[in-house]
């Protein structure tokens, strides 16, 4: 058992949109990403998932409605639910899901991640 200090972790990578691996718990995965700019509209069929704010201003669009995410604000988005994350400035998050759920959920394109790294 070693504690993870996270500004270690996101110092160690400057992608966006690409999770890393920093832990597991149960059945799921530990993740942090650094975001910027409009990702996809997406779903996840059978997971939820977990949205955390370390640093930055997230905006989560969803059909009904627009949720800002500021520092310590996380969000917890239930499976089925079609939503797009907006990053107008880098953002860190954490994210807790499922080790089964894929980065862009119902659709493939160039940023969907299927083999994550763990650091």
């Amino acid at each position: 058992m070693e504690k993870v200090v996270l500004s270690q972790k996101f110092s160690l990578f400057a992608e966006h949109w690409s999770p890393k691996i920093v832990g597991e718990l149960n059945d799921s995965y530990i993740k942090l990403a650094k975001l910027k700019g409009e990702f996809v509209w997406h779903h996840h069929d059978d997971e939820d998932e977990l949205f955390f704010v370390v640093k930055g201003k997230l905006l989560i669009k969803f059909k009904d409605k627009d949720v800002s995410l500021d520092e310590g604000e996380f969000i917890v988005i239930p499976k089925g639910v079609e939503h797009l994350p907006v990053a107008d400035q880098e953002v860190h998050v954490m994210l807790i899901e499922p080790k089964t759920t894929l980065n862009t959920g119902n659709i493939i394109n160039e940023r969907t991640v299927e083999n994550l790294n763990q650091i």
